[in-house]
């Protein structure tokens, strides 16, 4: 079996999602899982496929046949950088108000400290009663095993304090 993660976007519209589902079938495919979204009028998203090594071919014929529809890229798996079995869970919760850089500043101590962010989720949404737009995000990352799990919820609380945000961390 092999592994393929999907690309897609498009104009959203009705029936995205069941055009994808057909061709991944048809190429005689499985949708193991995905992360799909509305995203200011586009359809995009992340899917992972397992395939027969036999049948690939005919997968990625079937999705990329979706031209017009959705604009598809294949690209093969891989297996992952961190190792799950070896490292600390953390979530992150982000929320405060709507600035550039908030993402930027968080990955980047994550990056520093070799952290992976397996997840992350954000929005904007109005502010209630005090106007203006808030920022909302979660991440999901893991720490790998020899990282010092303080200093990485330190780097972040220093982070979040100077951006003025609240910072929610739970294993």
């Amino acid at each position: 079996m092999r592994n393929l993660v999907l690309s897609v976007i498009g104009d959203d519209r009705p029936g995205l999602v069941s055009a994808l589902a057909d061709a991944v079938a048809a190429g005689g495919g499985n949708w193991e899982r995905g992360q799909l979204a509305q995203l200011a009028g586009k359809f995009a998203g992340i899917v992972v496929v397992t395939v027969p090594d036999d049948r690939a071919d005919a997968l990625v014929a079937a999705v990329t046949a979706l031209d017009g529809l959705l604009e598809v890229s294949v690209h093969p798996g891989q297996t992952a950088g961190v190792d799950p079995a070896a490292a600390t869970e953390l979530s992150i919760g982000v929320l405060g108000n709507d600035r550039p850089g908030i993402v930027h500043e968080l990955s980047a101590a994550l990056s520093r400290s070799g952290v992976s962010i397996e997840r992350l989720a954000s929005d904007t949404r109005e502010a209630p009663m005090a106007g203006g737009m808030l920022f909302e995000a979660r991440m999901e990352v893991l720490v790998p095993a020899g990282v010092d799990l303080a200093t990485v919820r330190a780097d972040l609380e220093r982070i979040a304090e100077e951006l003025l945000v609240d910072l929610d961390l739970a294993d």
